[in-house]
C-alpha cells in the first residue's frame, strides 16, 4: 500500500495537476529534494563523502567543483546495501554497517563491517553482526562498540571490556531509553586523540520499574511469530518521581587493559549528560546535571588516575536547557558553551581551568540556535541564531567581536538558513528556504560567497509555489500582556464574505516552535484546499523569545498554554471571514496534550479536536523531560493536578483520539485512562487505534490513514 500511493503522489508531481491530493501533502513523496547524507572529510577539508544512489558504493566528491571519485566499491562484495558508513579521521578505513534492527526511540543494532582502504579488503566486526554503536579509534587500529549490553574492543587479545551488563538491568555504552528521548545521546564511546583511553558511561537501571507493550502479528511489517498469539516487549521506563538509572563514568586503557570507574563527583540522582575528550588525551570532559536539572557542572577528569576537575559551573531557577551540554566544544585552550545566564542564549568562552574569557555573542536579538564551531585559521566562531522569533541566519564572530552574516545574504535576514561545515571551516554547505520558497542547498566558502549550487528543487517549487497552492500568512496576535506569533493557511479562492471553519493547530511544549518562517508541505495546505482555514499559535513558553517568555510555563505545565490556546481560538471567532461555531483543535503528543487541556478550559471555543498520542497526566511520562519542567509529584502536587485526565469531566465538544499500540514514548496508558474517564461519566469519544505502530505512526500508509481520519472528522463535526 505505501508504494503504490507513493508512486501516485509522484505521478500527481510528474503530471503536474493543478489539485493537492492529501497522499502528497502527507507521505514523504512530495518533500523537497535533499542531498543525502554527506560526511565532511576529516583529513582533507576539500572534500566530502556521499553513499551512492544504490547504496553500495562510496564517492568522494571535491566542494569546489564537485567532482566525483569512487573511494569505496563493494559491488563485487558478498555483502552490499549499505545504511551508513563512517571514514576514520586518517582516510585509511570505512566502517559500514546495514540490516540495521530499531530496538528503541533511536538505538538500533546492525551488522558493521572494517573496510581497508590500502588492500581493498573488508571483515565483519563479528560472526553473526548484531553490534550497537561501532566507534573507530582516531588512528583506525581499533573498533569499540557495544553488544549484548557489554562493550568490546577489537584487535585484543582479550577483546571484551565489560562482562556484567545484562539487558534491562546494566547498560554499558548504548544510552538507556530517557537518556536518548531526553537528552539526545545515543552513543557515549568515547576514544582519547591519541587512540589509548576509551572512556564510557554505564546505566544501572536495575531499580527501575518496568514498561511492557504488547506486539501483534499486524499486517505492515508483518510478525508472523506473533500470528496466534501476541508477544510483549518489555523496558525500563522511568515516570515522574520514580527511579532513575544510576549512572556512572569508566574508562578502559587499551594498552595496559585496565578498566576502572573514574572519580567524578556523582549523587545516585545526578544525569552525566554528555562526555568527551577534548584534543588533549589526559582531559575527558564530562558534564553533570542534577536531578533537577538547574545545576550543571562541568569536570575535566584524567583517565590515567581518575582524579576530576570542577571547570565550569552553571545553576537556574528554572532549568539549565539540556542542549546546552550537547553543544559544548573544547579546542586546545578553551572550550565555549551556549548559555541562557543573560536571559537569553548566547556563546561565551572559557579557558580551560574555567576562567571566563569573554562572551562571544551579546545581541539579544540573536538567540543562538547552534554553534557549528571554531576555525582556527580565521579565529572565527561559527554559529546559527534567530533573526526576530521566526528566522534563522548563519553568522561568524571573530577575535575583535566583529559579528558577519553569512547567509541569508538578504539585508533583514528573512527566511531559514542553516550550515554544514567541512572539517577546515573552509567550505560550508548551506542550505535556505522560506515559507515560498522550498529548500535550496548551495556550497559556500567561509566568507559567504556562493562556489556552486547542488539541489535547488526548481521543479518542485514550480509546482508547489503556484497560485493554486494554499499560501502560509503570518500573523501577530496579543494575550494577557504578551504578543503571541501566527501563521494561517487559507483556501487559495478565498473569499471574504464567507464564513469559513477553522481548524487550529497546536504544539506549544516547552522551548518548541512551530511558527516559522521556512518551508513546509503538509496536511494544513490539503485542508485548506477542502475549505477550511487552518492555523496555528506559538504560546507562551515556546521557544526562541528569551528565557523569561519560555519559563513562564515552570511548575505548572499547561497552564498559560492552554489560556493562549483559548484565545486564539477567540482570535480567530472576531475575523469576520470565520465561522465561530465551527472551530476545531489539533495536536500530537504535546499538542495532542494540548487538545484536551483546551477542549476542557472555561471559556473554551473549540466544537472538536483530535488528540493524537496525547499526554493525559505527566504522572506517566518520563522523569527527565518531566521533572525538568515540574518537579516531582511530591514537590508539585498542585502542579500535577491540572492535566487532561483531571479534567475530563470538563470536556466541551467532540474527541478524536488516536495513537499507536507500540508508543514507546507517550504510552497507551494515557490514552485508556482517558477513555476509562469519559466511560465513567457515561461520556462517548472516537477513537483510532493503529497496532505495532510508535509515537510516529509512520510506517506504512499509517500517516496517510491518520490525517484521512482527522479530515472524515472535521467534516462531520465542522461543516454541519
Amino acid at each position: 500500500m505505501k508504494k503504490i500511493l507513493l508512486t501516485l503522489a509522484m505521478l500527481v508531481l510528474a503530471m503536474g495537476a493543478s489539485a493537492l491530493t492529501l497522499e502528497e501533502c502527507v507521505l514523504r513523496g512530495n518533500s523537497p529534494r535533499g542531498i543525502g547524507a554527506m560526511q565532511p572529510s576529516k583529513s582533507d577539508g576539500r572534500y566530502f563523502y556521499r553513499m551512492s544512489d544504490d547504496g553500495n558504493a562510496i564517492m568522494r566528491i571535491s566542494y569546489a567543483k564537485g567532482d566525483e571519485s569512487v573511494l569505496v566499491d563493494t559491488r563485487d562484495e558478498a555483502v552490499t546495501g549499505w545504511d551508513d558508513f563512517e571514514v576514520t579521521a586518517d582516510g585509511a578505513y570505512v566502517l559500514l554497517w546495514n540490516n540495521s534492527q530499531e530496538i528503541y526511540r533511536y538505538s538500533f543494532s546492525a551488522d558493521y563491517y572494517v573496510y581497508d582502504l590500502k588492500n581493498k579488503t573488508m571483515k565483519a566486526l563479528n560472526e553473526g553482526g548484531g553490534e550497537e554503536i561501532a566507534t573507530l579509534s582516531p588512528d583506525g587500529k581499533r573498533v569499540a562498540y557495544v553488544k549484548d549490553n557489554n562493550v568490546f574492543v577489537r584487535n585484543l587479545v582479550d577483546g571484551q571490556v565489560t562482562r556484567d551488563g545484562k539487558k534491562n538491568n546494566i547498560i554499558y555504552g548504548v544510552p538507556d531509553w530517557v537518556y536518548q528521548e531526553e537528552l539526545g545521546m545515543l552513543n557515549t564511546l568515547n576514544w582519547s586523540s591519541d587512540s589509548r583511553s576509551l572512556a564510557f558511561l554505564r546505566w544501572d537501571e536495575s531499580q527501575v520499574k518496568m514498561a511492557s507493550m504488547v506486539i501483534y502479528q499486524g499486517t505492515c511489517n508483518p510478525k508472523d511469530e506473533y500470528a496466534l498469539y501476541p508477544g510483549r516487549y518489555d523496558f525500563k521506563y522511568p515516570v515522574a518521581g520514580e527511579k532513575n538509572s544510576i549512572v556512572s563514568v569508566h574508562c578502559y586503557d587499551v594498552v595496559d587493559g585496565t578498566f576502572k570507574k573514574l572519580n567524578v563527583p556523582l549523587d545516585e540522582e545526578d544525569y552525566v549528560c554528555h562526555i568527551t575528550f577534548s584534543p588533549d588525551p589526559q582531559r575527558l570532559m564530562v558534564q553533570r546535571l542534577n536531578r533537577h536539572q538547574n545545576d550543571l557542572r562541568i569536570y575535566a577528569v584524567n583517565p590515567m588516575t581518575g582524579d576530576a576537575k570542577q571547570v565550569y559551573h552553571e545553576t537556574s531557577d528554572t532549568w539549565v536547557d539540556a542542549e546546552t551540554s550537547q553543544q559544548v566544544q573544547y579546542e586546545d585552550k578553551f572550550f565555549v558553551i551556549p548559555s541562557e545566564r543573560s536571559g537569553y542564549m548566547q556563546l561565551y568562552q572559557y579557558d580551560l581551568d574555567g576562567n571566563l574569557m569573554r562572551q562571544l555573542t551579546k545581541d539579544n536579538n540573536r538567540i543562538i540556535s547552534q554553534f557549528y564551531g571554531y576555525d582556527k585559521g580565521t579565529k572565527r566562531f561559527y554559529y546559527q541564531s534567530s533573526c526576530g522569533p521566526l528566522n534563522r541566519v548563519v553568522e561568524c564572530v571573530d577575535a575583535k567581536g566583529k559579528v558577519t552574516r553569512l547567509a541569508p545574504s538578504t539585508a533583514d535576514g528573512q527566511g531559514t538558513a542553516s550550515a554544514i561545515f567541512n572539517g577546515d571551516f573552509t567550505y560550508y554547505v548551506g542550505c535556505y528556504s522560506d515559507a515560498q520558497t522550498p529548500n535550496q542547498y548551495r556550497i559556500y566558502d567561509n566568507k559567504g560567497r556562493r562556489v556552486r549550487d547542488l539541489q535547488l528543487n526548481e521543479e518542485y517549487a514550480r509546482r508547489y509555489t503556484a497560485v493554486d497552492v494554499p499560501k502560509k500568512e503570518f500573523f501577530t496576535m496579543e494575550h494577557d500582556g504578551y504578543t503571541l506569533n501566527g501563521y494561517m493557511i487559507k483556501p487559495v479562492d478565498f473569499d471574504p464574505n464567507k464564513k469559513y471553519p477553522v481548524i487550529m493547530e497546536h504544539y506549544n511544549g516547552p522551548g518548541s516552535q512551530e511558527v516559522l518562517n521556512k518551508w513546509r508541505m503538509g496536511w494544513e495546505q490539503y485542508f485548506a484546499t477542502q475549505g477550511y482555514i487552518v492555523c496555528e499559535v506559538d504560546s507562551r513558553g515556546t521557544g526562541f523569545r528569551g528565557k523569561e517568555f519560555e519559563s513562564v510555563t515552570h511548575l505548572n505545565l499547561g497552564k498559560y498554554e492552554t489560556e493562549d490556546a483559548v484565545a486564539a481560538a477567540n482570535y480567530m471567532a472576531q475575523q469576520p471571514w470565520v465561522d465561530a461555531d465551527h472551530i476545531g483543535i489539533m495536536g500530537w503528543s504535546y499538542g495532542g496534550f494540548q487538545t484536551l487541556m483546551a477542549m476542557s478550559e472555561p471559556g473554551s471555543n473549540y466544537a472538536c479536536g483530535v488528540s493524537i498520542a496525547p499526554v493525559t497526566t505527566w504522572r506517566f511520562y518520563d522523569s527527565i523531560y518531566t521533572e525538568r519542567y515540574m518537579r516531582t509529584p511530591d514537590e508539585n502536587p498542585e502542579g500535577y493536578s491540572n492535566f487532561p485526565l483531571n479534567r475530563a469531566e470538563n470536556l466541551n465538544g467532540r474527541v478524536l483520539i488516536m495513537f499507536g499500540s507500540a508508543d514507546d514514548n507517550v504510552h497507551i496508558v494515557n490514552s485508556m485512562q482517558y477513555v476509562s474517564k469519559l466511560v465513567d461519566m457515561n461520556r462517548t469519544c472516537d477513537m483510532m487505534v493503529f497496532p505495532n505502530m510508535n509515537h510516529s505512526i509512520r510506517d506504512c500508509s499509517a500517516r496517510y490513514v491518520v490525517y484521512k481520519r482527522a479530515l472524515e472528522f472535521y467534516d462531520q463535526y465542522l461543516k454541519n
